[in-house]
């Protein structure tokens, strides 16, 4: 059975930094894409990064340059470093494959994370 388990939200103020962690138990992240979405109270599950086994990024416009996410294979880990925090950036963030499909693994519970402005 594969678990995710995000880590290390919680609360900061606007311009602040946090970095998350998803560790993976049960299959191996290795080939696959792996993608941080994040989903707001009343919006759609978005993305806000994925990066690729060997380690090619992308991000959307609303994180780009703020937000950088990387892979330790043989840690079966994925982070994402979030600077310059916004208010608008309040959400719960989990990880999982991307694409964001019926494939993916069974999602985790999330981090939660709140930038107060």
């Amino acid at each position: 059975q594969v678990q995710l388990m995000e880590s290390g939200g919680g609360l900061v103020q606007a311009g602040g930094s946090l970095t998350l962690s998803c560790v993976a138990s049960g299959r191996s992240i290795f080939g696959r894409l792996m993608g941080w979405y994040r989903q707001a109270p009343g919006k759609r599950r978005e993305l806000v990064a994925y990066i690729s086994s060997p380690g090619s990024t992308y991000y959307p416009d609303s994180v780009k340059g703020r937000f950088t996410i990387s892979r330790d294979n043989a840690k079966n880990t994925v982070y994402l470093q979030m600077n310059s925090l916004k208010p608008e950036d309040t959400a719960v963030y989990y990880c999982n494959t991307f694409p964001d499909s019926t494939l993916n693994f069974p999602w985790g519970q999330g981090t939660q994370v709140t930038v107060s402005s």
